[in-house]
């Protein structure tokens, strides 16, 4: 059987088996899957990457604004299909009312722990979010987890579906090179609310967090970090396929965490900042 046929085989729906343990089994790359894009018609792809464009400079607009922002670009659409749209790029406008994100009839709901906590050293909290990559002919999903302290981005990984495997990848690397934090903060979506994400994180040992509504602030970190990948690498390439995607974050990523000053961290690197608190911490 060839690898294209392998591929075929695979069922993202599947709620018994993983992406990755379906690769694995079928003897394929999980990068071959991962990494192709979603495909849509090129005027519906060209409608989404406008959207993307406006709402990573204006993070505070829904889809009545975005809908009414768009003739500037020549795009001429309804608030019912820019919301759409948007639900399935898995954009959420940062602003205070109801929690749009897509919650899971089944799934329990934690609380929210983070009121009136100071957060100032490494490890402390950690937060993740998703994002919308767009690529040529498609578009793929971004998923970090950052260290809330010292805006260290600890992993990421790219997937073309938002399957809550390559969100439990990313956090089981976390642990792996850097320790566990003591609370990891999330939204209320499905991938941070299902079986694999809750059981990575009880079996760490590690307290749960979710965003509770008006919490519209609680991202804002992350929301920063898509805004500056994006507009400093990702709208300047035109990004071809999965793995050109990867090695371009990645470059960008490694900058970000290594040579990047941020004016919060008194003019730091995350790096700087986060292994220096680390080192502190065993000293004492």
């Amino acid at each position: 059987m060839s690898p294209s046929e392998r591929r075929e085989m695979i069922r993202k729906k599947n709620t018994k088996l993983s992406l990755t343990r379906q690769c694995k089994l079928l003897k394929i790359s999980r990068s071959s899957i991962y990494y192709t894009p979603v495909g849509f018609d090129p005027a519906t792809l060209d409608l989404m990457h406008e959207i993307d464009r406006i709402f990573t400079k204006y993070p505070f607009f829904g889809s009545r604004q975005i809908a009414a922002y768009l003739p500037q670009s020549g795009f001429s659409v309804g608030r019912h299909r820019v919301r759409r749209l948007m639900s399935i790029m898995g954009l959420q406008a940062v602003y205070k009312g109801p929690n749009t994100s897509k919650k899971h009839p089944q799934h329990r709901i934690y609380p929210y722990l983070l009121r009136k906590l100071p957060i100032s050293r490494s490890n402390h909290v950690w937060c993740s979010d998703i994002t919308y990559i767009p690529v040529k002919r498609g578009f793929l999903y971004l998923v970090a987890i950052m260290d809330w302290a010292t805006r260290k981005v600890l992993s990421w990984r790219l997937s073309n579906t938002l399957d809550a495997s390559f969100c439990v990848e990313a956090l089981e690397e976390a642990i792996a090179r850097y320790g566990k934090p003591e609370i990891m903060n999330t939204d209320q979506g499905s991938q941070y609310t299902g079986a694999g994400w809750i059981t990575t994180l009880t079996k760490a040992d590690i307290k749960i967090s979710m965003d509770g509504r008006g919490r519209y602030l609680d991202n804002i970190f992350i929301e920063r970090l898509w805004r500056s990948l994006k507009q400093e690498v990702v709208y300047l390439h035109e990004i071809t396929n999965g793995f050109q995607a990867k090695r371009i974050i990645d470059d960008w990523i490694g900058f970000y965490n290594t040579e990047r000053p941020h004016t919060a961290l008194d003019k730091r690197t995350p790096d700087t900042a986060y292994f220096g608190q680390v080192e502190t911490r065993k000293a004492a």
